[in-house]
C-alpha cells in the first residue's frame, strides 16, 4: 500500500500509533466496501461510491505523510 515502506515499518507504526492505527483500518475498510461497489456485492449509487473512494485517497494520502513525518 505504501510505495518505499517495508511492511515492518508499517506494522510497527501501526502498534505504537493510536492515531495511524485508527486510520490505517478506516482505510482497509473503504478499500473492502470499495472493492465490493465495484464488484457488484454492495449496491451503493455513484455518488456515495465517489465519496468513498476520495475519502480512502484522502486517508492513504495523510497515512503516506504520517509514515514520511516518522522517518524524518
Amino acid at each position: 500500500m505504501f510505495e518505499g515502506q517495508s511492511k515492518q515499518s508499517v506494522d510497527s507504526r501501526i502498534q505504537t500509533d493510536s492515531d495511524f492505527r485508527r486510520l490505517y483500518f478506516h482505510h482497509q475498510k473503504l478499500d473492502k466496501k470499495v472493492t465490493d461497489a465495484e464488484l457488484g456485492v454492495l449496491p451503493i449509487d455513484d455518488r456515495t461510491l465517489t465519496r468513498m473512494k476520495r475519502e480512502k485517497l484522502i486517508a492513504k494520502d495523510r497515512l503516506t505523510r504520517m509514515l514520511g513525518d516518522s522517518t524524518l
